[in-house]
């Protein structure tokens, strides 16, 4: 048995923690802050509660996974989970809009036709087809084995997996990924416009990229691969909010075995003979370990404190090991007055500019009494990606998200009876993440810029989980890192992932 140091409470320092517990092994997790979930967190006021992390679950069979393999009780006994049905509703510029159902290739496809005319489905379901390719292709190298230093940026996972697609006629288009006149390789923004055309389906694509803070003109092609995941496993809702999920796994933990210091947050990891050998606690104290799994900050900065695992979210092209220079996340919490319609969606994606550029407003209202004092009012989340750091006249910004909502006909304003606003230095304050960027999950091409630190690092007996480790971000992403890094200890640095 084993002692084992967990620096931060996030979705995937968790998620290690559990299984490692489950193993034989002891394990404290330190937490600079007073509670668990990382970024996954909720803000409760007047009786309305609201998610201030992500708002859906994407590839629940990572959670599902973690529940199986750390006890008896599966992931449905301990949440509700429910897949959203219609997926999503978009408003588009022109004033169209267009509902989209779940895990439908088909019904997806006669949406697109209806609402913008024949050949719109065939076009996106042939780019789907493609991306498939590229699911298939870096599924189990990106998100089922731990990722090996050395080789990664310029090795397989460097190049682009997206697929040439079939010409037509005199429409001959490059191969996205390779190298264009200027030397730079093919962007989802050049795949949309060749591939696409039709101005709405090109924002389509790229809002798929927006929600994760991605720059469509410069996430590489492989990207449409994002898409994919969610139209064909689909988008789930925890009943009472993503915060539910995280107070479940938490409690997992607890019948596990894991204690949990709160309020200790993680000066440095300690080694001696070039090994891990504990943590040295910010009030100066030092604990004895035989195992590190560090999830705070950003592994290869100074800001790689202990801090939080980043367990939700965007980011934009920071290569392993650096500093993020991506995006962050700018939320209105709204309290509502008056019953939530029967027509609404659960999720709207509003396409508009936002301080003058091309953007998106993701809306979400759950239809879950968890999250409201009463039928007769409602609660919605907006959120848009900004740059890190701070937000000038916030106030100003959520008014034009809010004009944006009501500009798609969603009729928010009038109802709000209170407002919060949500800026990147609350998120850099609950996880650590400088200017409160988001890491987005890790996405092949462009050389490897879109990968992240590998879990097993130089340093004996030191391993990296969470948001800003492989395999990125997102909820789903930060728990299979947990589950990568468990694998590492408990089967040795040759192991690659269960088969």
């Amino acid at each position: 048995m084993a002692r084992i140091a967990v620096v931060g409470a996030g979705l995937g320092a968790m998620a290690a923690a559990a299984r490692l517990a489950v193993a034989g092994h002891e394990v404290t997790v330190y937490e600079r802050t007073e509670t668990h979930g990382g970024g996954v967190r909720r803000f409760a006021r007047d009786g309305f509660a609201f998610d201030t992390g992500p708002g859906l679950l994407r590839l629940p069979a990572a959670h599902r996974d973690l529940f199986v393999k750390t006890g008896r009780e599966p992931l449905e006994r301990c949440v509700e989970l429910t897949r959203i049905d219609p997926d999503v509703r978009h408003h588009f510029a022109d004033g169209t809009t267009m509902t989209l159902p779940s895990t439908s290739h088909g019904g997806v496809a006669a949406a697109l036709d209806a609402a913008l005319g024949e050949d719109a489905g065939a076009r996106w379901n042939a780019l789907l087809g493609r991306a498939r390719t590229v699911w298939e292709a870096t599924r189990r190298p990106l998100l089922e084995e731990p990722l090996s230093h050395g080789a990664d940026a310029a090795g397989e996972l460097g190049h682009d997996p997206y697929p040439r697609p079939v010409r037509r006629r005199r429409l001959a288009l490059r191969r996205p990924g390779r190298a264009t006149r200027t030397g730079r390789p093919t962007t989802l923004r050049e795949v949309a416009e060749a591939e696409l055309r039709d101005p709405r389906l090109v924002a389509l694509l790229e809002s798929y990229a927006h929600a994760y803070g991605l720059d469509p003109a410069r996430a590489p092609a492989g990207a449409v691969v994002l898409p994919y995941m969610e139209q064909t496993f689909g988008c789930w809702y925890p009943r009472g909010g993503t915060r539910a999920l995280a107070d479940a796994v938490y409690a997992r933990c607890r019948a596990r075995g894991v204690r949990f210091r709160f309020g200790a947050g993680v000066r440095r990891v300690r080694a001696e003979g070039g090994r891990a050998t504990g943590v040295e606690l910010a009030d100066g104290s030092t604990e004895a370990a035989d195992v590190v799994v560090a999830c705070g900050g950003v592994p290869g900065t100074d800001t790689w404190d202990g801090s939080g695992d980043g367990g939700g979210g965007s980011g934009d092209g920071a290569a392993a090991g650096e500093p993020p220079t991506g995006s962050a996340r700018f939320t209105v919490l709204l309290a509502l007055r008056g019953a939530r319609p029967r027509d609404a969606a659960h999720r709207a994606v509003v396409h508009t500019t936002v301080r003058g550029e091309e953007g998106v407003v993701t809306v979400l209202r759950p239809d879950d009494p968890a999250l409201r004092p009463d039928d007769g009012h409602e609660a919605a989340v907006l959120t848009t990606a900004v740059p890190g750091g701070p937000v000038a006249a916030p106030e100003r910004l959520a008014d034009e998200l809010v004009a944006a909502a009501d500009a798609a006909g969603l009729g928010l304003g009038a109802r709000v009876l209170w407002r919060e606003v949500r800026t990147p230095e609350a998120y850099a304050a609950e996880t650590g993440s400088p200017g409160g960027v988001v890491p987005a999950p890790v996405l092949a091409g462009a050389d490897g810029a879109y990968l992240r630190a590998p879990n097993r690092t130089p340093l004996d007996g030191l391993y990296v989980a969470g948001g800003w480790a492989h395999p990125g971000g997102g909820l789903a992403h930060a728990t299979m890192s947990g589950a990568l890094v468990a694998g590492l200890v408990v089967e040795g640095d040759g192991w690659r992932g269960s088969r």
